[in-house]
């Protein structure tokens, strides 16, 4: 077992409980023997919610009961998660999350990579975490939740006595019929777009005074710093150009500050209403740069590529491990009827593809590897033929035009030292390849 995280107390602590949830997952007020710094009208709250609610009752029943509180007291709750969240950012944790049964009452954090609970931080029921996390929300944030049971949203606070504020990405959803709450912090420090180490090629690509229209995106599991490399890229761009980017994001992760360019940020549910309306809209705003955080359903998609094939500069993000695998999924979210001009079209629209990893690196901490596909007649042919077999080939002999697969990049960082050959092994997307080059 991983042990557990102990970490200092701030100078607002949060005490210890005696006790966690029964198996009920209630923990009363009265039980508390010790002074848990958990807000009382949240034990209160909890401890009077009916038995007989369950599910979407309940989680109704609990915005009922919020909705009543003066705003002093909701203040109070929400002061509660802001300490919780300057601890975080005091351990350097990506990522914290509470509520449901699942979580054993514990608040758990992720520190290089590893998610761990943190037992000094006292323990509270499924009930006082829900009613935590709906404290947070806003009523469309409310209205999603309880229509498709899933809310996402940005959060900024305070993080210390300087008045330094932090953002966060968030995501509100059910478990077992118990609201949970995911929190990663966004950094404040942006890359540079050199740091990333794309060839000259692929940099003088990605910025809009070299190329000024195409798609490019960028992929990756949940994690693998997909957001961080697409804000260097937006900031690389604002640094050198003069033009207008619309950034549409659910939630706005990182506020860029209009340097060169004017930067307007778009939060879906709170400046527009789905992505798809955002592109479209955006085609009546001045665009020179249009960033889509995701590209979800075939509508988004269709709307991206509309927005590029009017001479914009595009970029957005997929949630897929190659740039093959990237092709395939675009293609495959049509009816097969559609699936030859869908490839037709993206084959005119596309620029770049990078597929990212994030490693575990020698010593502790996390590394980038990236694969590369630079759009060449070839892999243009290849993607409008249905071809897309023949790309990896393409990438692995396209060096010289800024390309590179992921296992030749994992080869040069396990020759570097930064990662072992194990690590390696296990991230390749081609283990038979990574092997050969070993």
């Amino acid at each position: 077992m991983e042990p557990s995280i102990h970490v200092e107390q701030p100078t607002s602590p949060v005490q210890r409980t005696t006790r966690g949830p029964s198996r009920s997952g209630r923990t009363h007020a009265s039980e508390r023997t010790d002074g848990s710094s958990l807000p009382p009208v949240v034990q209160a709250l909890a401890a009077n919610t009916p038995e007989l609610l369950r599910g979407e009752e309940r989680m109704h029943y609990h915005v009922e009961q919020l909705k009543k509180l003066e705003f002093a007291d909701r203040a109070v709750l929400r002061s509660f998660l802001d300490g919780q969240l300057a601890r975080m950012v005091g351990m350097n944790a990506s990522d914290m999350d509470i509520g449901g049964a699942s979580s054993n009452g514990h608040i758990w954090f992720r520190i290089d990579g590893r998610k761990r609970p943190d037992l000094e931080a006292g323990t509270f029921s499924v009930d006082e975490g829900a009613l935590l996390i709906l404290n947070l929300l806003t009523r469309s944030g409310i209205e999603s939740l309880l229509s498709w049971m899933s809310a996402d949203f940005s959060y900024e606070v305070q993080v210390d006595e300087g008045r330094k504020r932090r953002r966060f990405r968030a995501s509100a959803y059910l478990d077992l019929g118990h609201l949970v709450l995911n929190m990663r912090a966004i950094s404040e420090d942006l890359r540079t777009l050199r740091s990333i180490g794309f060839h000259p090629v692929v940099e003088k690509g990605l910025l809009f005074n070299h190329v000024r229209d195409g798609l490019t995106l960028i992929t990756g599991v949940t994690g693998s710093g997909k957001s961080t490399t697409l804000d260097a890229i937006v900031d690389a761009n604002n640094e050198v150009s003069e033009g207008h980017i619309v950034i549409i994001g659910k939630p706005i992760e990182y506020v860029h500050a209009s340097k060169k360019c004017m930067v307007r940020h778009r939060e879906v549910g709170l400046d527009v209403p789905t992505f798809k309306d955002g592109i479209v809209q955006a085609l009546r705003q001045d665009p020179d740069i249009v960033v889509i955080g995701e590209m979800r359903d075939p509508e988004t998609i269709t709307a991206a590529m509309e927005i590029t094939d009017s001479g914009h500069k595009v970029f957005s993000t997929l949630h897929t491990s190659s740039a093959v695998e990237s092709i395939d999924r675009i293609v495959a979210e049509y009816p097969t009827d559609e699936q030859v001009r869908v490839r037709q079209r993206l084959g005119d629209v596309l620029r770049c593809i990078v597929s990212q990893k994030l490693l575990p690196k020698r010593g502790g901490g996390r590394i980038l590897a990236k694969e590369v596909m630079w759009m060449t007649p070839q892999a243009t042919a290849a993607v409008k033929n249905g071809n897309t077999s023949e790309i990896y080939q393409m990438m692995w002999e396209g060096g010289s035009q800024g390309q590179i697969t992921l296992e030749q990049d994992l080869f040069r960082l396990m020759g570097q030292g930064h990662i072992t050959p194990d690590t390696a092994m296990a991230y390749a997307n081609n283990k038979r390849r990574l092997a050969k080059l070993a």
